[in-house]
């Protein structure tokens, strides 16, 4: 069934006390707004229209980061829901499919409640969502006779014909208490029009509507321990679940591990059998099947782990490919690179990425062993089976199978340390006894 996808993001949400938008707060480390196209874009909707008001250019990006091809309206006034609908019938004049609405602030919807309400359209001329509430004196009411509903007080999506959609806005008044354009009055004004309308229920979670800090704080626990109830029943181990952190967009592959306390942020893909040790932080990275990280490693945007590699205690990853079975297992920066199957990178080891202005690759070959506390100041290569010795600051290339030693020569001056010793001592008193 052909459809357009409409969805709500004008309000300020006063109750929010923030200078950003309501519905880019974030839940899983996505915009609810985000949550909301997401779920309409399980219906492969011919076109998605953003109604925006209140910070619209923040909006209009983080719409088009979901969508490029959305198109955003703006609502200038906030004269109620009808009003902001409306603002949509220009980009869809002349549509022959549905409409359906959605709310930028209420971003738990389920595809499949969407594909129920497509499917009721077939016997309806509008279709809304309903839940049984727990408290119902908190909520509006839908008054269902036989399927048939009658009238409404409140709902949070409707899907109907567009161009009746439009045709009903256009007769609803503002005569209330607040002055505004309700969108829930189209049911009556559909049903004095001898129209179908119905309501099709779902849990009372799908439609959470977020106006304050504490909503978004209750929505962003439900967002997690959904999404952790999903990777257990993909058969993930969760060593302890309610401490792991998921974005919106986490995936892991069947068998893999994840201790305590990991935070996975925007991107993340960990494949089957990876396991991924306490206190990790990962981001926009790609991590293979039976690859370690961890405990305490942070992957930024950009790192993709090969198969088997290992990335160990207070290592930091950023933009770099680790090749499989290689090793970055202690206290090292590795930033804009690339390394080879099977290196061995030693502890304190920096790719010097960066020269105040550019960033700058590093290249490290198959069976490399860079020494502990080794620099390698970018743009280098390291050969396949060369060797850097321990504190080298590595400036220049180095040939497959080389062994390069870049530090000052040791050098050993029998009996200096006491002398030294006795001089600082002496000079440490002097200042003592000025002082007195």
């Amino acid at each position: 069934m052909a459809t357009a996808l409409i969805i709500l993001a004008a309000g300020q949400g006063t109750r929010m006390n923030s200078d950003l938008p309501k519905v880019l707060h974030p839940i899983g480390g996505a915009p609810m707004l985000g949550h909301a196209m997401q779920a309409g874009a399980t219906l492969e909707p011919d076109q998605v229209i953003v109604v925006a008001g209140h910070g619209a250019e923040a909006v209009r990006a983080a719409a088009l980061e979901f969508e490029e091809s959305a198109e955003i309206v703006i609502q200038s006034e906030q004269l109620g829901t009808a009003h902001a609908v409306a603002q949509a019938a220009p980009c869809l004049a002349g549509y022959e499919g549905d409409a359906l609405v959605l709310y930028g602030d209420t971003p738990f919807i389920q595809p499949d409640t969407l594909e129920r309400m497509q499917a009721a359209r077939g016997a309806h001329d509008i279709v809304v969502l309903g839940f049984e509430a727990a408290d119902p004196g908190r909520y509006g009411r839908l008054v269902v006779q036989s399927n048939d509903l009658l009238r409404i007080v409140e709902f949070k999506v409707v899907l109907a014909p567009a161009a009746l959609l439009f045709d009903l806005i256009a007769e609803v008044g503002n005569a209330n208490a607040a002055g505004e354009y309700y969108l829930t009055d189209i049911v009556g004004l559909a049903r004095a029009r001898g129209l179908s309308a119905t309501a099709v229920t779902c849990d009372e979670a799908e439609t959470m509507g977020i106006n304050s800090r504490a909503e978004l704080a209750r929505a962003e626990a439900a967002f997690q321990a959904r999404k952790r109830v999903e990777a257990l029943e993909t058969g993930v181990t969760l060593v302890a679940p309610d401490t792991v952190q998921f974005a919106y967009d986490t995936w892991l592959g069947r068998d893999s591990l994840v201790e305590p306390y990991v935070v996975f942020g925007a991107g993340v893909t960990v494949e089957t059998g990876a396991h991924i040790r306490a206190f990790s932080h990962l981001e926009g990275c790609h991590v293979a099947r039976g690859a370690v990280v961890g405990p305490y490693a942070r992957l930024r945007p950009g790192t993709e782990l090969a198969e088997h590699a290992r990335i160990g205690n207070f290592v930091e990853v950023k933009n770099a490919l680790i090749g499989e079975g290689a090793k970055v297992n202690h206290l090292s920066y590795i930033g804009d690179a690339r390394v080879g199957d099977e290196s061995n990178i030693g502890a304190g080891t920096i790719t010097c990425n960066y020269d105040g202005v550019s960033k700058h690759e590093t290249v490290i070959g198959a069976r490399v062993f860079v020494g502990s506390n080794t620099m390698l100041v970018a743009p280098v290569t390291l050969g396949d089976g060369a060797m850097t010795g321990s504190g080298s600051v590595i400036t220049r290339d180095v040939a497959p199978d080389a062994l390069s030693i870049a530090r000052a020569p040791q050098v050993d001056m029998p009996g200096r340390a006491r002398k030294l010793f006795d001089l600082l001592k002496a000079r440490a008193g002097k200042r003592d006894k000025g002082a007195m």
